[in-house]
């Protein structure tokens, strides 16, 4: 069992798709097909976080992940639905994923509705 087994939250991935409208500009919206993940959610916090964020930081998860839906290079961008149901738009949005030899950490942005 994971250190990390007993703070799991359950989230829904939902891949990114970029189309375009008629003056060429991208619109960005998310599948409507979701991966069910498990990963422990926390607020961003500490001093690092505090500068590289600013007032941001209220808006910024930390997760930590073991699995292989996410992958550094492959999902930024990509949504998470933490707060809201799989069938709705995601909530936050995939922003960076560090990978080490056992799990990812992944941090989250709160995405403007």
């Amino acid at each position: 069992m994971s250190e990390f087994e007993e703070w799991k939250d359950t989230v829904y991935l939902k891949k990114r798709v970029i189309t375009s409208d008629e003056e060429g500009g991208d619109i960005t919206s998310y599948s409507n097909k979701f991966t069910k993940l498990q990963m422990d959610v926390q607020s961003a916090g500490g001093q690092v976080q505090a500068q590289i964020w600013g007032t941001q930081l209220p808006y910024v998860k930390t997760c930590y992940y073991e699995g292989n839906e996410i992958n550094e290079g492959e999902n930024e961008k990509d949504g998470i639905c933490y707060k809201v149901d799989s069938s709705s738009k995601p909530d936050y949005e995939i922003i960076s994923i560090q990978e080490y030899s056992e799990h990812k950490v992944i941090t989250l942005k709160k995405l403007v509705v």
